[in-house]
């Protein structure tokens, strides 16, 4: 079992105010394969756990890069990764009425979360829905210029004299 995915103690980490660095294949996270078939790539950061207004809290750091499918030429597309979030790290549904203003709730429930579950949920905010080349990356189909004008083929030129027959 990779480090990242080993779920941690939530409150010995506040308490101590730790930082845990971290390195993950994308392709490993569970919540990112059912989603977007086909993702690669890597990302690292830190996260540094510490306690605001009595409630665990995680701040997440981010870099890498991700390679997907672009959805209008079907060709790879690498997109930059870059994120910093906030987030109260909370046992249940109800606890997130105590989480400070300027902070995301995150279920960890039992008051464990493993690092890839906050990369995970960082990432599906961060990721296109539908991935596509960026206005100054032109897709390869629009890149290659349309194939010469030649001879026209016409299938069903002779499908009423077919269905004569």
């Amino acid at each position: 079992m990779a480090p990242w995915s080993k779920p941690l103690e939530v409150d010995r980490l506040a308490e101590s105010q730790a930082d845990l660095d971290y390195e993950i294949e994308l392709a490993e996270l569970p919540g990112l394969r059912s989603l977007r078939g086909g993702v690669a790539g890597k990302v690292a950061g830190r996260v540094h756990f510490g306690r605001r207004s009595g409630t665990a809290v995680a701040a997440l750091t981010l870099d890498g890069t991700a390679t997907l499918q672009c959805q209008r030429c079907m060709q790879p597309l690498q997109l930059p990764l870059q994120a910093a979030a906030d987030v109260a790290l909370i046992a249940s549904e109800a606890d997130a009425a105590s989480v400070p203003a300027d902070f995301e709730p995150v279920l960890a429930p039992g008051g464990r979360i493993s690092i890839g579950e906050l990369v995970t949920e960082e990432l599906l905010l961060s990721l296109p829905i539908v991935p596509a080349h960026a206005g100054s990356e032109p897709c390869a189909s629009v890149r290659e210029p349309p194939p010469a004008a030649g001879e026209t083929h016409k299938p069903f030129a002779r499908l009423a004299e077919l269905m004569k027959r």
